[in-house]
């Protein structure tokens, strides 16, 4: 195996290490970052002394990755411990101290001063606690870490530990432990929890809806409450002063108990997409607590065009969801990007080549990944990232590739087969599909859920999709992406790498080739290994070209009148021994002449305009 590196993490300053706001979202003016330098070790035992931490790692990277600094390998049974010494900021302290992770693989217990804090399974979402009562001037944080990848029924995402036969270039090095930011922050005594925002596109309004923590949660230990005043906020009904800006010019103000939904008017609002990603600012205030945030105005539909072929709909016009698969993994620090940087290369280079959807693949991100999305202007497809037993490829590959429609035809109600046995691993499948849609549900770019991906670990698909509902009517669902499709949801779902493509509406569902492509050309001095997994191989770049053009000519174009409404080619980028990348792993080169995507991407976007779109003279 050869290491390569990016630019980003070869420049990467160890002082400064991912110090960007890591939630856009919802904003502060409170943050003290402790990523950087901490104390770790990895041992047999649960159990450690304050002697034993020998190392240093460098968080947020996770211990296997080289910008770590540790390059070791946690593996099942094995604990991972961290250590962090600090002091907060002078004047840091208001009412309150959270402390937030923004994602630890796979379970942790967490410490400060030795008192224990909490745990947490999960190795994609965020969580936070309280620790204003066992602060001290001098705090020592420490995590007992485990990860057991696929020994666990826990998502894990392309994560695996064991890697034979000839699909094992489609799943990459596992990683452990803090892979995202650590913070914390200080809020008045009642504060913002979370606020949900809501286009509401036809009625030309948004809505607003408020959690909110803190003196309702230990009103008992308040004493008597007297005043009316006193017993609205025990009961957290503070009154919430909502303000909307374009840009630093106020538009819309309103007040709204915050237990309950506040709709505001925007009438004549400007519309966010791709090719205008207009954002609104808003600025909540709960009392002392004061913080910002932002939404686009923006709708995403199933509806019929003017030939009456099912198709989406961006903000009531057909749209074309054209863009890469986008797995968001780095050679030097795998799925933490080595700085935000260059988090926002990978989606500024895919929008400059003409693309306007990512699916993120079997990966939550970091927040700050959906917030240059919403910015820039690029929509997501959000896959859950899969979990369950260990697969077996035989049947869910061999089955689809032999016959889709067979494969189309089975139930997922068969645990055993789909390596859904374990009950607890089903119902955390359920809370963190319910902690993705919380966390992301603010951010205009997310266009569709995919809770399921080619069937690993997929099971009860059509139930999955009433949580789904009853969590985000606005957007779209890809019940089961490519294959062991069960009939529900918003899309037929298409993977298509070997067989001609030949497609036509559909009664119910949108046409939608979710995945396709994933041909593979070597670029020497750039690869991982010297093992090269790809679809189809090509020899020079000029060669992988010529047989783009000719995949999306032949098979992509002919069929837009067919009623596709979707082409999500494979991939960004090479990873590993996975060398289907449009660029290199490193990010260096892009293997596919950027003038011929950029031309096909506009001539088809031209296609699809002049098939839904009304005759003229009608």
């Amino acid at each position: 195996m050869a290491q390569l590196f990016s630019r980003w993490g070869r420049s990467l300053n160890r002082e400064q290490v991912w110090q960007e706001y890591p939630r856009p979202n919802l904003v502060r003016d409170s943050y003290f970052n402790l990523n950087g330098e901490w104390d770790c070790c990895i041992s047999n035992s649960a159990e450690i002394e304050a002697a034993e931490y020998n190392r240093k790692i460098l968080v947020p990277f996770s211990p296997e990755t080289v910008l770590s600094g540790v390059e070791e390998q946690l593996k099942p049974g094995m604990y991972l411990h961290y250590r962090k010494v600090f002091r907060l900021p002078e004047g840091f302290l208001k009412s309150r101290v959270l402390l937030h992770f923004g994602a630890v693989d796979q379970e942790c217990e967490v410490f400060l001063n030795g008192t224990p804090l909490g745990q947490h399974k999960g190795g994609y979402l965020p969580f936070h606690f309280d620790v204003t009562d066992v602060l001290q001037d001098e705090n020592v944080l420490t995590l007992h870490v485990t990860d057991e990848t696929e020994c666990s029924p826990h998502a894990r995402g392309k994560q695996k530990l064991s890697k034979k036969g000839i699909l094992s270039s489609l799943f990459y090095t596992p990683q452990s432990g803090i892979w995202q930011t650590v913070w914390m922050e200080s809020v008045p005594e009642e504060y913002i929890e979370w606020v949900k925002i809501t286009p509401l596109y036809d009625k030309s309004a948004v809505r607003f809806k408020f959690k909110t923590a803190g003196m309702n949660s230990r009103a008992g230990a308040m004493g008597p409450v007297k005043s009316d005043q006193e017993k609205a906020i025990c009961k957290g009904e503070q009154a919430v002063q909502i303000t909307i800006m374009e840009q630093d010019k106020v538009i819309a103000q309103a007040q709204a108990d915050s237990g309950k939904e506040c709709v505001i008017a925007l009438n004549g609002f400007q519309s966010w997409s791709p090719e205008d990603p207009f954002l609104y600012n808003v600025q909540i205030t709960l009392g002392d607590d004061v913080v910002t945030s932002y939404f686009g105005m923006r709708k995403v539909s199933v509806d019929r065009d003017a030939k009456g072929i099912l198709r989406f709909f961006l903000n009531n016009k057909p749209y074309f969801f054209n863009g890469l698969l986008d797995q968001g993994y780095w050679p030097e620090s795998l799925m933490t990007p080595p700085c935000d940087e260059a988090l926002v290369y990978d989606i500024e280079k895919q929008k400059e080549l003409g693309y306007n959807t990512i699916r993120k693949h079997v990966k939550v991100e970091s927040e700050r990944f959906y917030y240059h999305c919403d910015r820039i202007g690029m929509l997501v497809w959000q896959d859950m990232p899969n979990g369950g037993g260990a697969y077996n490829m035989a049947f869910v590959a061999g089955i689809a590739n032999f016959s889709d429609s067979i494969a189309r035809e089975m139930s997922d109600s068969n645990y055993r087969r789909f390596k859904r046995e374990d009950p607890e691993g089903r119902r955390q499948y359920c809370r963190d599909l319910t902690g993705m849609v919380k966390q992301l549900y603010n951010h205009p770019c997310i266009a569709a859920w995919v809770p399921f991906n080619e069937g690993w670990g997929q099971f009860d698909a059509a139930k999955i999709t009433e949580k789904l509902r009853s969590l985000d009517k606005t957007r779209l669902i890809n019940q089961a992406c490519g294959w062991f499709d069960q009939k529900g949801g918003d899309m037929y779902s298409i993977h298509n790498y070997r067989r001609g493509l030949a497609v036509s509406p559909q009664k119910d569902r949108v046409v939608a080739l979710t995945e396709f492509g994933g041909y593979a050309y070597p670029v020497a001095g750039h690869m991982f290994s010297k093992r090269k997994f790809g679809y189809r191989h090509y020899p020079s770049g000029e060669a992988l070209t010529a047989g783009y053009r000719r995949l999306i000519e032949e098979e992509v174009f002919p069929n837009v009148a067919c009623g596709l409404s979707t082409a999500i080619y494979t991939q960004v980028s090479d990873i590993e021994t996975e060398i289907n990348g449009v660029m290199t792993y490193d990010r260096e080169v892009v293997k596919i002449d950027p003038d011929t995507i950029k031309a096909l991407n506009r001539e088809l976007d031209q296609i699809f305009h002049e098939c839904t779109e009304q005759d003229e003279g009608l």
